[in-house]
């Protein structure tokens, strides 16, 4: 598994969300993370982000 080049804290800024937002959605989905600098495999921050976006689209 390959390592996106972002972690929870940038993911966070991008979505122009709480750093612990993207944190509660890694435990809620059952991503590992050490803390909000983590920097997520390349599956988990594409799953991460489509969470995001579905939630923001409702």
């Amino acid at each position: 598994m390959g390592f996106a080049d972002l972690s929870i804290a940038e993911i966070a800024a991008e979505y122009e969300l709480p750093t612990q937002d993207v944190c509660n959605l890694c435990e809620q989905m059952g991503i590992a993370y050490k803390n909000q600098q983590t920097r997520l495999a390349l599956e988990d921050a594409k799953a991460v982000i489509s969470k995001i976006l579905s939630k923001k689209q409702t």
